[in-house]
């Protein structure tokens, strides 16, 4: 046996196929963006629960952490829909709440929690957090799901489908904008080794 990070990623990307866009509201701002890391974290049907994992660079990590609320959308693969979701991708995965307003770009209504939901999802998940797990460059982030509604029927876009529909120049955006990230997680978790 042997450890290849190249193979254990590719492993590891095929349990993520959903590109899922997350929304908060901390002081009266409302911040959000793209993750890969999300899920089902309750194996009963009757109170679900969701997971995301939020890196602590990002600033809707300090959101959720000091608010306690986020909510979690699936985006629509549908052809009358996907380009509203490549919007939603674009906007929140292209830049940084640091940086000015994303949300207010995007059409929402307020959810039962006060944070943001995106109207042009495909569906979304409203949660309080219940439980949260430091992993050093991030944080798991466990949530009770308060509220939930299926927006636009039909299929979810899936992130393969997704990156390959964006335009060349963003993907090349979204990589210089993602280095700091890589670099700051890299630093969390390797420094605190050292």
């Amino acid at each position: 046996m042997s450890y290849d990070p190249a193979v254990a990623n590719r492993v590891l990307a095929g349990l993520r196929p959903f590109p899922v866009a997350i929304t908060t509201v901390d002081g009266g701002f409302a911040n959000g963006l793209m993750s890969l890391s999300a899920g089902s974290a309750s194996i009963i049907p009757e109170a679900p629960r969701a997971t995301i994992s939020l890196t602590k660079y990002n600033k809707t990590h300090d959101m959720v952490s000091n608010s306690g609320i986020f909510v979690m959308h699936m985006l629509s693969a549908e052809d009358e829909q996907v380009h509203k979701s490549l919007e939603i991708l674009m906007t929140l995965g292209g830049s940084s709440g640091r940086d000015g307003d994303k949300i207010g770009k995007l059409r929402t209504k307020t959810g039962v929690t006060g944070a943001p939901i995106l109207l042009d999802a495909h569906s979304y998940v409203e949660a309080r957090v219940m439980g949260t797990l430091d992993v050093e460059e991030s944080s798991i982030f466990v949530g009770d799901v308060v509220a939930t509604e299926i927006l636009n029927e039909g299929q979810r876009l899936r992130i393969g489908d997704a990156w390959s529909k964006l335009p060349a120049e963003w993907i090349a955006q979204y990589d210089a904008n993602h280095e700091p990230q890589l670099a700051n997680a890299r630093a969390r978790r390797f420094g605190a080794k050292a």
